[in-house]
């Protein structure tokens, strides 16, 4: 079974005010087995996987997430996004890609984030963020 570009926008798009997937959306397209992977967590099995989505959700006033560029290819997808989390009045922007990699029944058995966490957390902070910035620039010409 081979995934829709159509069905993967409704995972990877939601505005803010919106309501988030429900575990029965999220069962839809994951198998229970899913392995999830990003830069600050890996978990394993749809039970993880929707914790730390709800996690995220609840932890934050808001959550926006908008995919730019998805391409397929057998089975596996990359899905190029934006996703801002308010809080406490603040907007913290990230850009990311993520990998997918589904299964015979076309649902995700692995799910990777790959984005830079420490600039879109700290980045914007005064002090903490020119930190970061230097720091990076150590690691670049």
């Amino acid at each position: 079974m081979v995934i829709k570009e159509k069905e993967l926008k409704k995972f990877f798009n939601l505005s803010y005010g919106d309501k988030a997937p429900t575990r029965e959306d999220w069962e839809s397209l994951y198998n229970k087995n899913v392995k999830f992977i990003d830069p600050t967590q890996e978990k394993n099995g749809i039970d993880a996987y929707i914790k730390a989505q709800d996690g995220l959700i609840n932890r934050c006033d808001d959550v926006y997430l908008e995919s730019h560029n998805i391409a397929i290819n057998n089975n596996i997808a990359f899905i190029e996004w934006t996703m801002g989390l308010k809080i406490k009045g603040i907007e913290f922007l990230y850009y990311g890609t993520t990998r997918l990699i589904f299964d015979q029944e076309g649902k995700v058995q692995e799910h990777r984030d790959y984005f830079d966490f420490c600039s879109g957390t700290f980045g914007n902070i005064p002090v903490i963020g020119v930190f970061i910035r230097w720091l990076y620039s150590r690691f670049v010409d």
